[in-house]
């Protein structure tokens, strides 16, 4: 519910600074928070670790929309996608580096005894719940088949 305030005080003051491109990236914010909100089974409430989760897939979608255009041709709209995908990773915690993200799976490597490629989903599993939101579970991925040795 945090998010949700402070996306409403920076829309605010986007408003009033006259930043459009700014004000489209925090209306999406609070529109994919509205529909989470009012999604059926919820009580209304976001827990922090969905808030998490759909900023990290806001970012994603802008990333990929971004190579896409520019693939196309289109800097104007890549450049644009890319623009706002660095307004809504404001709203994440600090992303962990590389480094720090195989050192977190080199320890659940440890405490789980995973030995090889197939013990994957167990290290997947752990990984995501410990790095949520702090590291992109595509690069976590990457780590862990290159550390189980694929």
């Amino acid at each position: 519910m945090e998010l949700e305030k402070l996306i409403n005080e920076d829309i605010k003051n986007a408003m009033l600074s006259r930043d459009p491109e700014k004000l489209e990236a925090l209306r999406a914010i609070k529109a994919a928070l509205l529909l989470e909100k009012t999604k059926e089974g919820t009580t209304g409430e976001i827990p922090e670790s969905v808030e998490l989760t759909l900023l990290q897939k806001l970012v994603k979608q802008r990333r990929e929309s971004a190579d896409i255009y520019a693939a196309a041709n289109r800097e104007d709209l890549a450049t644009k996608e890319r623009f706002e995908a660095s307004i809504i990773e404001k709203y994440l915690p600090q992303q962990l580096s590389e480094e720090e993200i195989s050192e977190k799976i080199k320890q659940i490597i440890t405490q789980t005894g995973a030995s090889s490629i197939k013990d994957m989903g167990k290290v997947m599993g752990m990984a995501s719940k410990e790095m949520a939101g702090k590291a992109d579970n595509k690069k976590v991925s990457e780590i862990v088949k290159r550390l189980l040795g694929s």
